[in-house]
């Protein structure tokens, strides 16, 4: 993430002033659902938890961020979550929550310029290579603005990742390695696979600015991977609210509101898009068409003022524009899927440190269907507070989690480890999430 953390916990978070796109390019429209207080949300326990991760110079300035879910279909028991740890590369953990591998973030690729710094990650499922059929993690490299691809082989317990990254790729937003380091840079990320063409893409967001990005997944020699860019969409920087007047949300001078949780419905070929500071956009994931806002956060139409002294924003008077179930950031969005087609959208509430769950259903347009808290089981398992990153997999994972699995990040791990700044995963019982949306 990109705010500090006394910055996430004000009603305002980053975006911008600069006018983009307005509100009559693109329809707002949220579902009108009421919400219960924080504390009226059911709560959830982890079950387990994986080891701290610090962001300092002592722990390799390892911050968990975002968790994806593979399932080993030959062996539930040995399913893996993969994991980024920004600047600490990527985390690999069984289903006990232990680490099993630790795979290095690039170098820097010169003195003064970036190292590497994985931010999100999504899975691939059974892409052709030169080497054959293969399950692939793919993480957005905000440190050098590539995507990074990792072969997954369950058989091999203690280095099940390796990487087949084309070293020719290119980066994904910028044209120099100064463009790189000034770090508007490739930032959220979530794959998809056409089930019309079979070819598989990533749909990657840009760091403090609205676009998004759509690429070609492309295999090549040596069981290598790499992608092409086929085109972008840019969100709206800029709203129209229903008084007449223009809004941005409030940010440091320069940056607009960013995605970073992102996630598509293999069913129908849709992608949610988390806009940090502003709501949930449903669009189609081959970026044509017109994106529609279906929920908004609270601060939505707030205005703010940025001050350079505590760089925070200060809000000025509510005029009432905003929805009732996420408080900004919306980060990490995630799937509960069903067999029948039913389901839900999660969604991470990080200002209030609550999870959302939206109807999966286009007839039900979204419709808002409840939502919880991950609390803590123990003095030694806390909850989950100013959650980035979340994945879903409602599939049998061995005798841990037979009703599926809910993996999400702990901003605050307590009980921590001094003054240390201490982030870890929060694995979930998914049965126990469907039953508290559904009570």
């Amino acid at each position: 993430m990109v705010t500090s953390r006394n910055a996430r916990s004000t009603t305002l978070a980053l975006a911008t002033a600069v006018v983009a796109l307005t509100a009559a390019a693109l329809p707002f429209q949220a579902s009108a659902a009421p919400s219960g207080s924080r504390a009226a949300l059911p709560a959830v326990t982890a079950h387990a938890e994986t080891p701290a991760l610090h962001d300092d110079e002592a722990g390799g300035n390892a911050d968990a961020d975002d968790p994806a879910i593979w399932r080993d279909a030959a062996d539930p028991e040995r399913s893996l979550v993969v994991a980024t740890a920004k600047q600490g590369g990527l985390r690999v953990y069984d289903l006990a929550a232990r680490e099993v591998q630790s795979v290095p973030a690039p170098a820097a690729p010169g003195p003064g310029h970036a190292p590497g710094r994985f931010n999100n990650v999504d899975l691939v499922h059974g892409l052709r290579l030169s080497s054959g059929r293969a399950d692939l993690a793919v993480t957005s490299d905000r440190g050098g603005d590539r995507l990074r691809f990792y072969r997954i082989d369950g058989s091999r317990a203690s280095r099940p990742l390796t990487d087949v990254t084309d070293p020719a790729v290119p980066p994904v937003f910028s044209s120099s390695q100064d463009e790189i380091d000034e770090q508007r840079t490739a930032y959220g990320l979530a794959t998809w696979t056409d089930k019309a063409t079979g070819r598989s893409y990533a749909l990657v967001s840009r760091r403090e600015r609205t676009t998004v990005a759509l690429l070609e997944i492309v295999p090549g020699a040596g069981g290598k991977v790499g992608y092409r860019k086929v085109r972008t969409l840019d969100l709206p920087a800029d709203f129209r609210l229903p008084n007449g007047s223009s809004w941005s949300p409030c940010g440091e001078p320069g940056e607009l509101p960013q995605v970073e949780g992102m996630v598509v419905d293999p069913a129908n070929g849709m992608l949610y898009a988390g806009q940090e500071d502003v709501g949930i956009w449903r669009m189609r994931a081959d970026l044509t068409g017109t994106p529609k806002l279906v929920d908004k956060v609270r601060e939505y139409g707030v205005p703010g003022t940025y001050d350079e002294e505590t760089e925070e924003c200060v809000a000025g008077a509510d005029p009432g524009y905003g929805g009732t179930r996420l408080t900004a950031d919306v980060e990490g969005l995630t799937l509960l899927t069903e067999a029948d087609g039913d389901g839900h959208l999660l969604a991470s509430s990080q200002g209030d440190d609550t999870f959302a769950a939206y109807d999966r259903e286009l007839s039900d347009d979204n419709e808002y269907e409840g939502g919880f808290r991950v609390t803590a089981a123990s003095a030694a398992l806390d909850g989950s507070e100013e959650c980035d990153g979340a994945a879903a997999l409602a599939a049998p994972l061995g005798r841990a989690y037979p009703r599926g699995l809910l993996v999400v990040q702990d901003g605050h791990d307590a009980p921590g480890d001094g003054e240390r700044p201490s982030t870890n995963f929060k694995f979930v019982d998914l049965g126990e999430v469907r039953e508290a949306v559904d009570d």
